[in-house]
Order: C-alpha cells, then structure tokens, then sequence
C-alpha cells in the first residue's frame, strides 16, 4: 500500500530560482505550441544550446470542455525544438522544429538530454512505440541531422550519459520501469549501465532505489545528466510523492491528479559511479511557484539540463508544470556541502 501521509520538506534555501522564470514558454516558439518543457541544455561550441520537447494541438480549454462534456480526449503532436543563448537565461528558438520523428512503429519522442562527449553532442530520447516506450541515444553535430545509435527494449526511459567516458566507457543512468514494479505500483529505481561503443550497453546495476528517499513514496528515475566536480559526479534525480486517492493539485490533464515531482541530488564516486558517496535527504527543488503549481501537470518540477560555469555558479534548468522551462542557480561548493554533510 502506497504511503499517503503529507511530507513536511522545504526546498533547499542554497538554490535560487531566476526571477526571469519561466525563461522559455510556447509564447516564444514561432510555430505552432501549447507546452515547451523537460529540455535539455548544455554548451556546445560555445553556445548554450536547448533541445526542448514541444507540445502542440491541445489547450487548457479543451481539457476544460472534456471535463465538462466529454467526448474524445484531448490528443496532440510532439516534436524537438531548438534555442540557443548567449547567457543560458535569455533564448532564441529557431524557426522549425529540429528533430520529429514518426513512423508505422515510433509514435514520438521527447524528453531530451544533451550531454557533449569528445566534441560530439549526444542526445538521449524517451520514444513512445506501438509496443511499449524505448529509450533512445542519438548523436550529432550540427542539430539538423542526428543518427541514432542505440535503442533500448521496452519500458525504459530518463537515461541521461555522463560527460566523459570512464575506465574507457560510456556510462549512463537509466530508469526502467517493469509493470509488476516489485509487487508496489510505480516503485521504479535509478540504474547505471556501460558500454564501450554507445550502441551495445551492458553490466547493468542498480543504483538507487526508490525506498532509500524519504520524500519519495513512489518512483525515482534520473534527471540533468552529471556533472563533473573535484569531489565526484554531482547529479540531479527526479522523485514523486504521490497523495492518494484525491485531487490536490490543479492540472489540465486529469482530474484526478495527485502526484508531486521534487527534485533530488546526489554524488557519485569518479572512478567507479555506481558507488554514492552523499544523497541530500531534503529536495534540491520542489513547486512553490504559480509557474510550477498549475499547467498540464499541476506541482511538477523535473530537471533537464546542468552546466558548471567557470565562477562555480551551477545553472539547473527544469520543466515545471510540464509546461514551460525554467532554471535556478546555486554555487558548485554549496551543493556538494548538500550532499556530504
């Protein structure tokens, strides 16, 4: 049975969240959009680029009018668009979408994350299917063309690389989510698998799993990749708290929307990631905001994109609401004191 008792836990006060936030909404997509969110973000060839999920075709109208009246439900189109920034705050979207793809078997994908390997920027993918939702590793270097390297069986999804290989391999976290989930509904974990080509993945591991959260009653999963500091990996995860059997956020989705998304963060070894060495006990970032309590998703907020500058600033870029995009900022020493103290 699934523990519904209220959590009593504050956001980090380490972590600032930009007063230009949301710093990227459907207003700004110059085709057509309803929700931009869940992006990834990283620098490339000295630019701050963003790949964001865009959703378009549905509108809080015309889950209002559902609601009210019936009918079919609300349905939509996905694609991938692209932005990019001088200063990771103010973004400027390209005109066209850069990446959609749709065949008799792929429905969509979204949810990206960028991370830049020995030049190259590689993007991982959730992709819907007609048999289950896969995870997916696409490479590239211009944004226009990508080839997809790798594709998991179903049900995977929030895989995100780290940013350099280690002992010779490409490393990542995953989430795989299998239906009899341990016997409890939801009860997914963070897994860590390799590879020595990106294309054929192995040596899977657990991580971390759902119980060992104590604002989590329900799953986990990754979320910005990693990045690296003097003291280790230092990485975001996503992890719910679900409140039951009633309503108690707003939400155009479901009426019935019960789910909370917080944001959590932890630090792994350099030589040998599958070993933690701290996990904060509090969220990193939780909804507090009119941006991050009501959208498609009411009291959603899930990270993306993480970039350490050179002065120690770390930018944490997120979806909040499942409908628009945001970042907050802390210092790099700050977060790691988060997770070793």
């Amino acid at each position: 049975m699934v523990n519904t008792n209220k959590i009593h836990v504050k956001a980090s006060e380490l972590i600032k969240k930009h007063k230009n936030n949301p710093i990227l909404t459907s207003n700004d997509v110059p085709y057509p959009s309803n929700q931009v969110y869940n992006a990834g973000i990283t620098k490339y060839n000295n630019k701050y680029v963003m790949v964001f999920r865009n959703d378009y075709g549905r509108t809080r109208e015309d889950y209002e009018r559902h609601e009210k009246e019936g009918g079919p439900y609300p349905t939509c189109g996905t694609n991938l668009g692209l932005a990019t920034s001088n200063d990771g705050i103010s973004w400027t979207v390209m005109p066209k979408p850069c990446l959609a793809i749709e065949t008799d078997e792929i429905i969509r994908v979204y949810d990206p994350r960028l991370t830049v390997i020995e030049g190259k920027c590689y993007m991982c993918l959730a992709v819907d299917t007609k048999h289950g939702i896969r995870g997916a590793i696409a490479v590239t270097d211009d944004f226009d063309k990508f080839e997809i390297l790798h594709m998991t069986v179903p049900d995977n999804r929030n895989m995100v690389l780290f940013p350099e290989k280690i002992n010779g391999q490409f490393v990542r976290l995953e989430r795989p989510f299998p239906v009899y989930s341990r016997r409890k509904s939801e009860a997914f974990d963070i897994w860590l698998s390799r590879s020595f080509d990106c294309k054929y993945w192995g040596d899977h591991s657990l991580l971390l799993g759902a119980e060992n959260i104590p604002f989590c009653n329900s799953k986990i999963g990754p979320a910005a990749p990693p990045i690296k500091t003097k003291a280790g990996w230092l990485t975001t995860f996503h992890a719910v708290w679900n409140h039951g059997d009633k309503k108690v956020f707003k939400g155009w989705e479901n009426s019935n929307w019960t789910k909370e998304y917080h944001a959590g963060l932890m630090l792994l070894a350099l030589d040998d990631p599958s070993k933690i060495i701290g996990i904060h006990k509090e969220p990193l970032l939780k909804p507090e905001h009119d941006y991050e309590l009501d959208g498609f998703r009411g009291n959603v907020i899930f990270p993306g994109g993480m970039i350490l500058e050179d002065s120690g600033e770390v930018k944490i870029y997120y979806g909040a609401a499942d409908t628009v995009e945001c970042v907050a900022t802390a210092h790099v020493d700050d977060l790691l004191a988060l997770c070793l103290n």
